[in-house]
């Protein structure tokens, strides 16, 4: 009994746990639905009293978290629906169909929920270059994400990717997903009129994803390559058939509910729904569309894509089930609600499972587990940064940091992604964050995903709350007024102390940055086991922010525009703020210090500032990774508009350039007065230091370079790593 117990993922102690709150010995298929339904990825065992930290409501939610996403209203009637997910251990045991299956099921969240998709982000991380499967994921990664997203006509139009070695084995993907609808138009995933006929829709299922859900919740071995099958597969194509269905049988209000089977399959769908309503279902299998013959557990478990359950009015089935026919999908009625809350399984006519939907969802385990401040804490933030060796040459420094994993140019990526489809991108990726137009109310749609694992390996705590900020400072530069966000918050082996620790500092600063932003958590995802032979990823918090810009056409770009306008700083340009910096990484190879320190006050005085001058703001970037050295020529780059700098430097020169202070933004603009006496207002530290001109950046009697090296240097990267 124990190694059936172990196969479904439970503990001995779980098992007993399930024998006392459901007094009497569970079938084997039993086992196997109560395997999946507890199992970290679909319960959030560990995780769920730490996440209550985090602040969900505000006037401006609509629905939060315990949905398919969460909803914020845009105004005029709309809403905008989104989330992020991870589909880590799936992409790194077969990257393609992995990234591919996790862009799809993060959309079939959204247009679930009668919203349709509008624009994608991605927050992408990998081992180091030297590794070598790294080009075999990130070829793999790249290629899914591009393929599916492209072939549903949905932009990519922004995101983020990150090299280190703390990913050699286990890479990470997450995907973001925004759409709107007007807010009269949402759907929920819920089950609540009995009688009403549950009916499966989509693709036929197959034996692609058993277990999955399982599988995500287990840490890797040497053998991982061996749950290749728990991968889905996915089909684009039939995923853009069945939004266009959903999303015409919830225009005709034909349906009551509806439910992606994603992790879990039909398992999770089923009493998800049932539970959220308050009711039960009676399921037939022998109904279920098969591609091939399987069995029971088989058709519960089933991970395979584009499926959805779908409750109907009672009386319109029929008409249901037309329109996804009309489409080219399977519809069968497999089902009903009830009035008992548990779920029901027929097969041949006899009832072959009976599971309480309480005993499967409300109790399942909840674990607080044992922290600990992990060893190696004891030294990084002694670090002396003078123990460095000041550069001789900064012009070779900056060229060697644009020619780095993390500071390389990404067109390599996201020119595989369609990032203009549908029209309304205003701003796609490379900038502070991608903007996309509603067309139907003159807005625009601000969305940026962030998070530094270094800064939250060196304090957990502070890299939470920069992480929100970040995000933050990013919908603040555009021009957007920050609304919500939604999280990715990847970790370790939650049963590790320190990785709970760590786990449980990192949420504690989301909630006190999105509390103080007022930015409250809508939706997102815990992706735990991160870990393979016993080592763990960097700790890493992913922050996914939605803003407003009330005119589309106010937004503000990332790159300077005009030459000769005054370059400002809003801020406090702090010095020796490296921990955890690129310059560290990418120069010295060290992951030292004490990240740098959040200033949430002057987070929200800054978005003050821009959003009352933002008509004489001709661009604005915020200092992140690199430095301000690395975002003045970030801002060069893009238009070949060079610019004459002159710092005073107190310390060592390379303390200021390489030096990533929060909340500190760098503006052009023509109108420097007006700017300084809103800056003065609000107690903002405000500098001038320079203009934009030529094709150089020139710092005086520091680096003086061509954008055409620089350019050249960032390019390189890819080059290297992927000449073909």
């Amino acid at each position: 009994m124990k190694k059936e117990i172990e196969a479904r993922g439970l503990s001995e102690e779980e098992y007993k746990y399930l024998l006392k709150i459901l007094k009497r010995e569970p079938s084997p298929l039993e086992l196997d639905i109560i395997g999946a339904m507890w199992s970290e990825h679909c319960c959030y065992k560990s995780s769920k009293h730490i996440l209550k930290k985090l602040p969900t409501e505000g006037k401006q939610v609509i629905i939060g978290p315990g949905e398919n996403a969460g909803a914020v209203n845009i105004g005029n009637g709309y809403v905008a629906i989104f989330k992020m997910e991870s589909h880590n251990h799936p992409s790194f045991i077969e990257p393609y169909q992995g990234a591919a299956t996790g862009v799809g099921g993060i959309l079939r969240d959204i247009f679930t929920m009668g919203a349709r998709p509008i624009a994608m982000l991605n927050s992408l991380r990998f081992g180091h270059p030297n590794d070598k499967k790294t080009k075999y994921l990130i070829d793999g990664v790249v290629r899914g994400i591009g393929d599916y997203g492209n072939c549903m006509g949905i932009p990519t139009v922004g995101g983020e990717t990150y090299f280190d070695e703390s990913y050699n084995k286990n890479n990470l993907v997450n995907a973001f997903c925004i759409g709107i609808t007007k807010r009269k138009n949402i759907f929920l995933g819920k089950a609540k009129t009995i009688g009403n006929p549950v009916i499966y829709v989509g693709s036929k299922t197959g034996c692609d994803g058993i277990q999955g859900a399982v599988m995500a919740s287990q840490s890797f071995d040497k053998k991982a390559e061996e749950k290749r099958p728990t991968v889905q597969v996915g089909d684009p194509f039939t995923e853009k058939l069945l939004l266009e269905a959903c999303l015409e049988t919830m225009d005709k209000k034909l349906v009551e509910g509806m439910q992606d089977m994603g992790a879990a399959g039909l398992t999770s769908s089923s009493f998800e729904m049932s539970d959220r309503g308050k009711r039960g279902m009676k399921l037939y299998l022998d109904r279920v569309p098969l591609r091939e013959k399987l069995n029971l557990k088989e058709i519960m478990l089933s991970e395979s894509q584009e499926r959805m359950l779908v409750v109907a009015k009672k009386g319109k089935e029929k008409d249901v089930m037309n329109i996804f026919k009309k489409w080219g999908l399977d519809a069968e009625v497999i089902g009903e609600v009830i009035k008992e809350r548990c779920i029901k399984i027929y097969s041949e006519g006899n009832e072959i499972c009976s599971l309480p939907t309480k005993v499967v969802v409300e109790k399942a385990p909840k674990y607080k587990r044992k922290t600990k401040k992990p060893s190696y804490l004891k030294t990084t933030g002694k670090f002396n940064y003078n123990s460095l060796p000041e550069p001789k040459d900064y012009n070779e420094i900056l060229l060697k940091l644009f020619s780095s994993p993390d500071l390389c140019s990404k067109k390599w990526i996201y020119e595989q992604y369609d990032f203009s489809v549908g029209t309304n991108t205003i701003l796609g990726p490379g900038s502070d964050c991608g903007i996309i137009r509603i067309k139907e109310t003159g807005e625009a749609i601000a969305i940026t995903v962030d998070g530094n694992m270094r800064y939250t390996y060196l304090n957990p705590f502070i890299g939470g709350i920069n992480a929100v900020c970040e995000s933050y400072r990013n919908i603040t530069c555009c021009g957007g007024k920050p609304l919500a966000l939604t999280d990715c918050l990847n970790f370790g082996n939650p049963e590790n102390k320190e990785v709970m620790w760590q786990f449980k500092k990192a949420v504690e600063g989301i909630a006190q940055a999105a509390k103080s932003l007022n930015t409250p958590a809508v939706s997102g995802n815990v992706s735990f086991y991160n870990e393979t032979n016993k080592t763990s990823i960097y700790p890493t918090p992913i922050i996914g922010m939605v803003g407003i810009l009330e005119k589309a056409e106010d937004y503000i770009p990332s790159f300077f525009t005009n030459e000769g306008e005054d370059i400002l700083i809003l801020g406090n340009l702090k010095q020796e703020e490296l921990g955890g910096s690129a310059y560290l990484k990418w120069i010295y190879n060290k992951v030292e210090g004490k990240p740098p320190q959040p200033n949430i006050n002057t987070e929200k005085k800054l978005q003050k500032i821009i959003t009352k001058c933002r008509d004489i703001i001709s661009c604005a970037h915020d200092i992140s990774d690199g430095g301000i050295a690395v975002s003045l020529a970030e801002m060069s780059i893009k238009n070949n508009i060079g610019a004459h700098i002159k710092f005073y430097f107190s310390k060592r020169k390379d303390f200021l350039l390489f030096s990533e202070p929060q909340a500190v933004i760098i503006i052009t603009t023509k109108d420097k007065e007006k700017i300084k006496i809103a800056a003065e207002k609000e107690n903002v530290n405000i500098a001038e230091i320079g203009k934009t001109q030529g094709n150089r950046l020139y710092i005086e009697n520091v680096i003086d370079i061509s954008l055409k090296e620089i350019e050249q240097a960032r390019k390189s990267f890819f080059e290297k790593l992927l000449p073909d």
